[in-house]
């Protein structure tokens, strides 16, 4: 019997998220609408019917731009600063046995293009081009249990965002959601660096002390 599996890509996730900076840590904590682009066969409308019936959905997903091969029994959770090290299996993080991704995401509605189906969903914490390997509904009784989260109980704390120049901007709310989760390594605390982010086709530029300024932002050409 073999120790490995063959496990089919359903779709690619597309995002403004370029790199691994700047991703939130979890997923639903920015409403930023993002997209499955369906791969054939699975763009078949006939396998979403009945999906519209539930509010959130499970996205199962491949890290793919994870590098590191070798098992890791220990790692060092960002939200515990990066200084104290737990097993692998009491973490999320990316460096895993299998390197597959679990994530609710609130589903919004399935579109019709010329390139074919897309599933569009808000809160992925997924970056630009993850394969989808599984979509499953997320079923509340059953889901939303009633649990001890250990290290991870509270939520995030945001910090303020000060544009010191407002640009005009479509997506301007949706790069201080980002950012007002502080995407900082724990153990970069310098007030005085400037940090840069690329979020769709923009590069933002940003320090942060008691709250997040951000210093500008270009488009990519």
């Amino acid at each position: 019997m073999s120790d490995f599996l063959t496990i089919p890509i359903i779709g690619k996730m597309h995002s403004p998220f370029k790199e691994k900076f700047g991703i939130p840590r979890q997923p639903n904590l920015v409403e930023i609408e993002t997209f499955i682009e369906l791969n054939p066969p699975y763009n078949d409308l006939r396998a979403f019917e009945g999906i519209e019936q539930f509010s959130h959905l499970w996205l199962l997903w491949h890290f793919h731009e994870n590098k590191h091969t070798d098992f890791r029994p220990q790692v060092r959770p960002p939200r515990l600063g990066g200084n104290e090290k737990l097993g692998i299996f009491a973490t999320r993080s990316m460096y895993r046995p299998a390197p597959i991704g679990l994530s609710v995401v609130k589903f919004k509605r399935l579109e019709h293009t010329q390139h074919g189906l897309r599933l569009v969903v808000t809160g992925s914490d997924l970056l630009d081009g993850t394969p989808i390997v599984d979509i499953k509904p997320y079923i509340a009784y059953s889901d939303a249990v009633d649990a001890q989260s250990g290290y991870a109980t509270a939520v995030p704390e945001r910090k303020r965002v000060i544009w010191e120049v407002t640009p005009n901007i479509a997506i301007q709310q949706e790069i201080e959601q980002v950012l007002s989760l502080d995407p900082r390594p724990a153990y970069q605390q310098d007030p005085n660096r400037i940090y840069g982010m690329r979020f769709g086709d923009w590069n933002v530029r940003f320090r942060v002390d008691d709250a997040i300024y951000i210093c500008g932002v270009e488009h990519e050409l």
